[in-house]
């Protein structure tokens, strides 16, 4: 390990320039907000159209149109992601020109993600009280009012976390996309660290990585919970308690 720090190209590696840790991590962020926010512009509304166009639903749609929907999602998920990679880089080639690198990456992450964060908005969507929505329907609510006053703010909770998951695994996603030619940390790791056997460069990813993904998942799950009205009335309920406990000692 010692003589491994003292080498001249792990310590330019772990240097913060443009072949160095700094730049993997940038790399690493860049691809990910990107992959993430593309796969929320084409998921969410999947998400929102698995729910509200069922039967029963406040926009029912036809039974083939959600069944053919239903399993591109599935069929999707089911696929592994290294395979799936694999699969899209002809779509990545005639998009973007190459499926080489950080930029080709997004593709296939974005292939991969969406259908999880269409479930994952399913998933959250459902947790709203039915009777919520019934009362705005009650109240001749359009579809469109219901779906963007009601049912979405009631999930906000549920959503954020759901975001925060997503994100997460499509860093993970993209770290194993070093392995066909990505860039990032994951490159760094598998490319550097374990195939010229440079352990230093190997751990330093690992470590860097797992870092991000605590980073990551506190920020979500502290706006989770800030958004979470059950909690934040839990908590009132718990001051009024403290106080009236007060005051009564004071008496």
């Amino acid at each position: 390990m010692a003589d491994l720090l003292q080498n001249e190209e792990v310590l330019r590696l772990l240097e913060l320039s443009k072949d160095g840790l700094l730049f993997a991590i940038w790399e690493t962020l860049y691809l990910t907000v990107i992959s993430t926010f593309f796969s929320y512009v084409i998921g969410l509304p999947l998400g929102v159209i698995t729910v509200v166009g069922e039967r029963g639903g406040v926009l029912p749609l036809p039974r083939p149109v959600m069944t053919v929907l239903n399993f591109v999602i599935n069929i999707l998920r089911s696929v592994p992601f290294l395979i799936l990679m694999v699969v899209v880089i002809p779509l990545s080639r005639l998009i973007l020109g190459t499926s080489i690198g950080t930029v080709a990456t997004i593709v296939p992450l974005i292939v991969a993600a969406f259908p999880f964060v269409a479930r994952l908005v399913e998933s959250s969507l459902r947790e709203v009280d039915s009777g919520v929505v019934e009362a705005a329907q009650s109240m001749g609510c359009s579809p469109f009012q219901i779906i963007t006053k009601v049912m979405i703010p009631e999930s906000r909770p549920s959503l954020i976390s759901g975001f925060t998951t997503a994100f997460i695994t499509i860093l993970s996603y993209g770290a194993m996309a070093g392995a066909i030619g990505g860039g990032g940390l994951g490159s760094m790791a598998l490319n550097l660290g374990y195939q010229r056997r440079m352990t230093i460069i190997l751990w330093v990813s690992v470590i860097t990585l797992v870092i991000l993904v605590q980073i990551f998942q506190s920020i979500g799950t502290r706006a989770s919970v800030r958004l979470d009205k059950r909690i934040r009335s839990t908590d009132r309920k718990k001051k009024l308690k403290s106080n009236r406990a007060e005051k009564a000692g004071f008496q």
